[in-house]
């Protein structure tokens, strides 16, 4: 991939020089030392990935990635220093359409932590960046019927989505009477911390899921693992490994697979902004079962990948603005 950098300190641009050494097909193709800079040189030479710090001079790693989305468009990965003192500006910045998040390596090599789970990311973005066909469909399926008073709201996001989640929850009252279960495309490092904020800004109570949890009406659970949640038969909320294969953990797929396959009650399945497919064939499978889909439109997504990925194989019954979203669902459910 061509790669840009944009961070202002040397150091930090000399030990990402030195991680990405270590995989011969990226090419570093230039470096920027301000959020300002980093913005023209996307004008002039927008490439394939972005590695962007937060704290830079004249413009930070936020307001860059919302220019650069807004007006260049590419692939962004937040790579910065204290992470953990800065998360509401991690997530504000994927809030803009940033796809991850990774600490600045220190100076060493690629069998260094921090190195190697930078490359991993970048090579896994790679994967992502890559167009893939769209899976053949199969004939529907029936939906058991026989309890309906269970309901839950699946929610599947990823770049773009940590803004979009703090907007739809805002619009669902408290006593909503439903529960609603989030995954969203955050390492684990972070996912804790993005709860937290969740939580600040929504009138429900949010928390990380937790194995052996029930999801419960009027409480919302946030995917906090890099293996898969899924609902298990019994109703209990779980993590595991596989399939081992997907780009993304938590895989939004294969949680809306598990709630087809084990939700007895009535279910929604809502896909927002994010790169890739991922959560399009799982939105389709609950319109499959009986289920109500519903996908983010393309005018408020800040990245039009997966909603675009589910309208093309007719997986959402609504395709609707963000700031309707919310207000369907306490529709559908009233």
């Amino acid at each position: 991939m061509r790669i840009g950098i944009v961070n202002d300190m040397p150091l930090a641009v000399e030990a990402l020089r030195r991680a990405l050494a270590h995989a011969p097909e990226h090419q570093v193709v230039w470096v920027a030392g301000s959020g300002a800079q980093a913005v023209r040189r996307c004008q002039e030479d927008t490439p394939d990935l972005l590695l962007m710090d937060l704290l830079m001079p004249d413009m930070d790693g936020v307001e860059a990635t919302r220019q650069i989305m807004a007006h260049t468009p590419c692939a962004i990965l937040i790579v910065t220093s204290d992470v953990e003192r800065h998360v509401s500006r991690v997530f504000e910045a994927m809030g803009h359409g940033a796809l991850d998040v990774v600490a600045t390596p220190a100076m060493g090599d690629a069998r260094l932590p921090e190195a190697a789970v930078l490359l991993r990311k970048i090579h896994n973005l790679g994967l992502l960046l890559v167009p893939k066909a769209a899976p053949k469909t199969t004939e529907p399926a029936q939906r058991d019927r026989n309890s309906c008073r269970q309901r839950l709201v699946a929610i599947g996001a990823s770049a773009g989505g940590p803004a979009s989640l703090v907007e739809l929850l805002k619009q669902l009252p408290q006593g909503f009477p439903a529960a609603v279960v989030l995954v969203q495309h955050v390492d684990e490092t972070f996912a804790a911390g993005m709860a937290q904020w969740l939580a600040s800004e929504s009138t429900l109570p949010v928390r990380l899921a937790r194995k052996g949890d029930v999801p419960q009406p009027g409480t919302v659970l946030l995917a906090g693992s890099n293996d898969h949640l899924v609902l298990q038969t019994n109703g209990e909320l779980t993590y595991c490994a596989e399939p081992s294969a997907h780009i993304y953990r938590p895989s939004i797929d294969v949680f809306f697979d598990s709630v087809v396959a084990n939700w007895a009650g009535d279910s929604i399945g809502v896909l927002l902004t994010g790169m890739g497919r991922d959560g399009a064939q799982g939105l389709l499978s609950m319109r499959r079962r009986g289920f109500m889909t519903i996908a983010q439109d393309q005018a408020s997504c800040a990245v039009y990948g997966m909603p675009k990925a589910a309208a093309q194989i007719d997986a959402a019954v609504e395709i609707l603005p963000l700031a309707d979203i919310g207000r369907r669902l306490v529709a559908l459910f009233d």
